[in-house]
């Protein structure tokens, strides 16, 4: 009997926190639906595009689901997870950035793929209570320290 092996794939993405121009204790985060149908609030991000670098890519994922022009500030690390859909298995890696807003107003009508419910300014200090990750609240926290 042969038994087909699930096809592993690997993605990239990068995305990041954008600390609000007007006030520096505020960074945006974006709502969209889960598997189960309910809503989690995450950090904006998105898969690398072909000649981008992956500063480049968080500043448009983050652009695009917010609203928000930014510039990178620093690198806030990396996220490894798996998961799988259907017979795939798929290995991503999520680079996070600090971000600093230069322009734009919060708003996820430039979300191309629609699957942005909301977006919205949260403090520093709530951040970590809203995330509905635990690896992206690990993010959240190293941001909260390079800011203090």
């Amino acid at each position: 009997m042969n038994v087909k092996q699930p096809i592993t794939v690997t993605e990239v993405s990068a995305g990041g926190l954008v600390v609000s121009a007007d006030n520096p204790n505020q960074v945006a985060l974006i709502s969209h639906r889960n598997r189960g149908g309910g809503r989690n609030w995450v950090i904006p991000k998105g898969h690398v595009e072909v000649g981008e670098d992956l500063e480049q890519t968080a500043l448009r994922e983050v652009a695009e689901e917010t609203g928000i022009a930014g510039e990178v500030v620093s690198k806030l690390g990396e996220v490894n997870y798996r998961f799988t859909v259907g017979k795939t298995r798929v290995n991503k890696t999520v680079h996070h950035f600090l971000l600093r807003q230069t322009g734009g107003d919060l708003t996820s009508e430039g979300d191309p793929t629609g699957e942005v419910l909301e977006v919205q300014w949260f403090s520093l200090t709530e951040v970590s209570e809203v995330l509905a990750h635990a690896n992206e609240k690990g993010i959240a926290e190293r941001a909260r320290k390079l800011l203090s």
